[in-house]
Parts: structure tokens; C-alpha cells; sequence
């Protein structure tokens, strides 16, 4: 099954989803999508300092703007800790060469033109 949809998700969060140990996005809706989608890396990051130091990376270092790797969507619920629903991720995939979509990417999922 080919990819088609992409998650939007900020630096360094994509970092940890890619290096194995972010395993969950918590998000205010829920998805019914189950499926391997493309991991845009967003253009605005995070900036809190121990947020970076948990991906042993500097701002700088890591590609935003970009789909970087894909991700599999395996559940969705609610999660009363956080008050969110909680993606539950696995088997993130990084690309060698990340990909530049043509078309703007939306705060959550989209479908990106290459």
C-alpha cells in the first residue's frame, strides 16, 4: 500500500519518533486512520532546551520544512493523563533524502504533492 497522507509534527518531537523513543503524538482530536503515513518535520520548532538534549541534537542539526520518514499509526484513545487522545506510533522509517512537498502542509494530516 503506498503512502498517501502526511502527519505534521514539530522538531525535535519528529527526531524522537524517528530515533524510537517517542512512541506516542497526543493530539485534541481523534483518527481513524491506521495506516504508514509521511512525517513532515514542521517549519517552526520547538525551542526548549531539554526537549533537544532528549535527541542528542542542536536545532540546527536536523531538517524542518521537510518529510524526513514515515510512520505507522497503529491505535487511537484517549488519554485522561495528558487530556488528549494519544497516536500510537511504531515503526518509524527515516528517509535518506528527505522530500520537499509542493503544496503547503496543514497543522495535522494532508496530502502532499511531489
Amino acid at each position: 500500500m503506498a503512502i498517501t497522507r502526511a502527519i505534521s509534527i514539530k522538531q525535535p518531537f519528529v527526531e524522537l519518533i524517528l530515533q524510537g523513543k517517542k512512541k506516542l503524538e497526543f493530539r485534541s482530536r481523534a483518527t481513524k486512520i491506521r495506516e504508514r503515513v509521511y512525517l513532515y518535520a514542521s517549519l517552526k520548532p520547538r525551542t526548549e532546551a531539554s526537549l533537544w538534549k532528549k535527541a542528542n541534537k542542536a536545532m540546527g542539526e536536523v531538517p524542518m520544512g521537510l518529510i524526513v520518514g514515515s510512520i505507522e499509526i497503529t491505535s487511537c484513545a484517549w488519554d485522561k493523563k495528558n487530556n488528549n487522545y494519544a497516536y500510537k506510533l511504531s515503526k518509524p522509517k527515516r528517509f535518506k533524502k528527505p522530500l520537499k512537498a509542493k503544496n503547503r502542509p496543514s497543522p495535522v494530516f494532508w496530502l502532499p504533492r511531489f
